[in-house]
């Protein structure tokens, strides 16, 4: 009877339609009158944040909410028991297999498919991004950063309302930090200002651009390409740039409301793209596109490495060993999409792509000390990492496993 009522309630996604922006708006105004008078509402804060959670994974979706529920409980032990262990102990074999733990229900969400034909039951929205923050609370206790960290402390950070089903991908930490710390007036009218700005330019990324690309351009392009017999044909070339906007103006809008919605509540979450198609090289464009997912690929994979091959003595050559770095980095995150040839071709491309940059960087440095650095030259450098970016963007996007080969 139960999971028949809970399957018959309505369901809402996060920020997806106007009417789910009024009652959550409506629902936190309490939280912000509080903020504006010096007080946090924690315990109003954890009710609203259940209220949401519980409508976004109810309806068709209970069985999601079912693992949701499970995987908190999971990493909340796992999480617990090793900062116990930690306060004594600090064995690399009990922090691998910690971490290894901690990962393994986003491997067998993501193998699956591709080893026994369907999703996964453990499976969720949100799920990764619960699991960057698990495992990076898991090495930032095993580093020594958190000293002090409870079962509430960690499921209030893990399942925070705006960013669990989208992102940004943010850091214990930081996190606990700005929590604890209740903005003064000045400070949370500034954040209400700002948060408002990003909501409408949210709302124009997602709404507008990026529901005419989504829902226009890119099946447009996406239908002429699959009826066009040559190969390569414009079309084609309409259906890369039509999708990679597509892919930005969406995801960007999508990030905009969880950082909105998380200032109107007090906390600063961190930006996930700035500017991107300006950057000049690829290193650049990691820097601008995703950047909670790829500094988290950054911190706790490519330094890592780096850091324990130099100890090791792995490379005499420390170029070769930036290079087998990024490659080994991006193909851990093309592997992190999914497993398809396209996701991991994706991975392989970028880490490939900035071996290449990094090359060249030096080769330039070296050899090309005279070439000019002006308007021209920088116009070139955008360019060129534009269309390397939309290239990768359409094998990501799979539509070429349609295109060729069915």
């Amino acid at each position: 009877m139960m999971v028949e009522w809970i399957s018959n309630l309505p369901n809402y996604s996060a920020y997806g339609t106007p009417v789910y922006f009024f009652y959550l708006l409506l629902a936190i105004l309490p939280l912000g009158i509080g903020l504006y008078f010096g007080k946090r509402f924690s315990w109003y804060e954890a009710l609203i944040s259940f209220i949401f959670i519980f409508l976004m994974f109810d309806g068709s979706s209970w069985q999601q909410g079912i693992s949701l529920i499970g995987y908190v409980i999971y990493q909340t032990i796992i999480v617990m028991a090793y900062h116990h262990y930690r306060q004594k102990q600090n064995s690399s074999g009990v922090f691998y297999l910690t971490a290894a733990l901690s990962i393994l229900p986003i491997v067998i969400v993501k193998l699956s498919p591709a080893m026994v034909g369907h999703n996964s039951l453990l499976g969720f929205l949100g799920i990764s991004y619960l699991t960057f923050r698990a495992v990076g609370t898991v090495i930032e206790t095993r580093d020594g950063m958190i000293k002090e960290i409870s079962p509430w402390k960690f499921i209030r950070f893990i399942l925070f309302m705006p960013t669990i089903t989208s992102g940004p991908i943010d850091r214990y930490r930081r996190f606990e930090k700005d929590y604890k710390k209740v903005p003064t007036r000045e400070e949370y009218l500034n954040l209400v200002n700002t948060g408002i700005f990003y909501l409408f330019l949210g709302f124009l990324y997602k709404f507008v651009i990026g529901y005419f690309f989504g829902q226009h351009f890119y099946p447009f392009f996406e239908r002429a390409a699959l009826a066009d017999p040559a190969f390569p044909s414009w079309n084609l070339i309409g259906v890369m740039y039509t999708y990679g906007l597509y892919l930005f103006f969406d995801f960007a809008g999508y990030s905009l409301f969880a950082v909105a919605i998380s200032y109107f509540m007090g906390v600063r979450t961190p930006m996930n793209f700035k500017q991107p198609f300006k950057s000049k090289n690829l290193k650049e464009f990691w820097n601008r596109w995703h950047i909670s997912l790829s500094f988290w690929f950054r911190d706790y994979i490519f330094m890592r490495f780096v850091f324990l091959a130099t100890k090791k003595r792995w490379f005499k050559n420390r170029n070769v060993l930036s290079s087998t770095a990024y490659m080994l980095n991006m193909l851990l995150m093309g592997f992190w999409h999914g497993i398809t040839w396209y996701y991991i071709l994706y991975g392989f491309l970028q880490g490939l792509g900035l071996v290449i940059n990094d090359w060249w960087l030096r080769f330039k440095r070296k050899n090309l000390k005279q070439l000019p650095h002006n308007k021209f030259t920088t116009g070139v450098a955008i360019f060129v990492t534009f269309n390397f970016v939309m290239f990768t963007f359409l094998i990501f996007s799979g539509f070429l496993d349609t295109y060729l080969f069915k």
